[in-house]
């Protein structure tokens, strides 16, 4: 009798560690966001980005992009919620906007263009995922990690 409740507050244990896990997976994922006021051609047309969007993040300013710039905010869980200041023309009236968006679980990295995401485009057209770009090392270039062998390359005066 005790070695059947043994294991069973045992198995129950395991259970409601792996779901407390699987929660904190979730919710817990960070994300980073990189936000572009990039012009973008979409189906043909092309979105010009505004003159100037700052952007808050918790109450926070976490960019001020002008035309052609990239900004960066952090995210933890799946919900993202930030307000834009736009200001379309320089010297002009800044207009604020709430934007709230539930971020793919399977991303790290995402790009969100904000002139595709102002003009109402679909998700597929304002977030991809972000991928660094690798320099190019040129086959015939040997790379040199040893310490020893890079003093015995330099070339005495």
């Amino acid at each position: 009798m005790k070695s059947k409740r043994k294991w069973l507050f045992r198995a129950l244990t395991i259970c409601l560690l792996l779901a407390i896990a699987g929660t904190m997976f979730i919710i817990g994922r960070g994300h980073t966001i990189y936000l572009d006021n990039k012009t973008i051609d979409y189906e043909g047309q092309t979105y010009e980005g505004p003159y100037q969007i700052v952007v808050y993040v918790d109450d926070e300013q976490v960019a001020k992009l002008n035309k052609r710039d990239r900004g960066m905010a952090t995210c933890i869980g799946q919900g993202f919620n930030m307000v834009l200041e736009i200001t379309q023309e320089k010297g002009g009236e800044a207009a604020t906007m709430g934007v709230t968006m539930t971020l793919p679980y399977n991303m790290d990295g995402i790009i969100i263009n904000l002139p595709a995401l102002l003009a109402g485009l679909p998700q597929d057209a304002y977030l991809e995922q972000f991928v660094p770009a690798v320099p190019d090392v040129p086959e015939d270039e040997e790379i040199v990690t040893d310490e020893l062998e890079m003093l015995e390359a330099v070339p005495e005066v």
